[in-house]
């Protein structure tokens, strides 16, 4: 027998599956900004462009940015908003099975969100898993 074709045989049965792992959360954000409604819209952005960042330096495959709300409004003059802001993040992930490609993902978003600086970040929901 051919040994590439051996070598290609014994790589397919070593794979596998890929699964996606998705977990839905929210995380606070702290900024300075004149209402409201710029507070949320600033806090939106913000969590944006930190997830965008993070999907071209580490496993997050894809995300979304959800509803923004006070959390806690400024004290006094100057003070800053801190904004509950709603996402969604996921990972590809390679395992056996999908109670640990569970395992594996959410362990992967929640370092990776922790690596960010994502303060206050709870999630919602249990981990979604879905064959890739």
């Amino acid at each position: 027998m051919d040994t590439d074709a051996e070598s290609e045989a014994e790589t397919d049965t070593n794979t596998k599956p890929a699964f996606t792992v998705e977990r839905d959360g929210r995380t606070l954000v702290t900024l300075h900004e004149g209402t409201d409604t710029t507070a949320r819209s600033a806090a939106t952005a913000q969590l944006s462009e930190t997830l965008e960042e993070l999907t071209t330096s580490t496993s997050i495959t894809d995300w979304t940015v959800g509803d923004a709300e006070v959390s806690e409004p400024p004290a006094a003059p100057f003070d800053p908003y801190t904004i509950a802001v709603a996402f969604s993040v996921s990972v590809t992930v390679e395992a056996d099975d999908a109670a640990t490609a569970e395992s594996i993902g959410a362990n992967a978003i929640d370092e990776t969100l922790e690596a960010a600086g994502l303060d206050g970040v709870s999630y919602t929901a249990d981990p979604v898993v879905s064959v890739s």
